[in-house]
């Protein structure tokens, strides 16, 4: 089966949608499929607004419609909700030709946190989108939950992974920092929350990995931090393992692959009780949620790291190339 990915977002932009595209394709040859993309790599781009690193496609209807007929998948399947994938959704609209998509971004509130726009305007665009297909891949199941409630259909479950070998515990390193090293690692951006993250009175050291538009900002506040940007792989697995809390502070991730990342190094989980971590380690093995998130912080210090690590063994990349292409099929009653 060859399976058109129609996405927004990617490279050089670094982040969970992209990284999950790329390990999904790798994995899927395993189970005799091929993943085919459709990016803004092939057109001219424009920077997205408040986004300069975000590169929208500049091209036509028409142009798309072309492409795809061009590369004649088996199946298509749109990952954003962005200029490509409005143009693949109206071809297969127009064309009677079954696709499906995926939610990856609590999009109405990052406009929200930017522009004075209502989130049921946003969220009503999103509805119409995501209903129109044969199924909407969702991560979690307080997500799945939550966009029920908002009137969206079809929805079906699609987990992450994570390389178990590449993040792991026996990575760790010594860090000439103070101890205890509380570690948040993301795009340096204002949905992330990680004011809330640097505000907190906790003892030790706080370390942010990553890039952003708020690097700089966030650098000059709060001058006690380590902010070491952005890491090789390599480095960043050890940097995991080296520290004693990973602190999530986002409350509009609709995952987080860092927490499955962190997990897999041994590292304790704090976050508050919102979609992902909630369903991740909402049942305190591997780490705490809260909404005081210094509480969970400070308590995530006594979760076991053995546990922490045997949580992320449920996060395969192989589990996660069959939901999706149990999805892609149920498209085809």
């Amino acid at each position: 089966m060859r399976i058109l990915m129609v996405t927004d977002a990617w490279r050089p932009q670094i982040n969970g949608v992209v990284h999950t595209l790329e390990r999904l394709a790798e994995t899927l040859t395993k189970f005799d499929a091929e993943a085919d993309f459709l990016t803004p790599n092939i057109f001219r781009t424009l920077p997205m607004p408040t986004y300069p690193d975000i590169r929208l496609a500049l091209t036509t209807p028409g142009n798309v419609a072309r492409i795809i007929e061009k590369r004649r998948p088996d199946h298509v399947h749109l990952v954003t909700e962005g200029p490509l994938g409005m143009m693949a959704r109206r071809y297969c609209l127009a064309n009677k030709r079954p696709f499906t998509t995926s939610y990856h971004t609590r999009f109405p509130e990052y406009v929200s946190a930017r522009l004075p726009l209502p989130e049921s305007w946003t969220y009503g665009l999103l509805r119409n989108f995501h209903n129109s297909g044969q199924g909407c891949m969702v991560a979690t199941k307080s997500l799945a939950e939550d966009l029920a409630a908002r009137g969206f259909e079809k929805l079906r479950p699609w987990t992450r992974g994570v390389d178990i070998n590449h993040f792991h515990p026996d990575k760790k390193v010594e860090m000439d920092l103070p101890r205890p090293i509380f570690l948040c690692v993301g795009r340096i951006a204002v949905e992330k929350n990680l004011q809330a993250f640097l505000d907190l009175d906790l003892p030790g050291t706080k370390v942010l990995v990553g890039d952003g538009p708020e690097l700089e900002r966030l650098k000059a506040k709060y001058p006690d931090a380590h902010f070491l940007g952005r890491r090789p792989s390599d480095e960043l697995a050890e940097i995991y393992a080296s520290s004693d809390v990973f602190v999530f502070p986002s409350r509009t991730d609709t995952f987080g692959n860092v927490i499955i990342e962190a997990l897999a190094s041994g590292t304790p989980v704090a976050a508050y009780p919102v979609t992902g971590p909630i369903d991740i380690v909402g049942d305190g093995i591997g780490g705490v949620v809260s909404d005081d998130l210094r509480e969970a912080a400070l308590a995530a210090l006594t979760i076991d790291r053995a546990e922490a690590r045997e949580r992320a063994m449920r996060y395969t990349w192989n589990a996660c190339a069959e939901m999706f292409l149990d999805n892609v099929k149920a498209a085809y009653p």
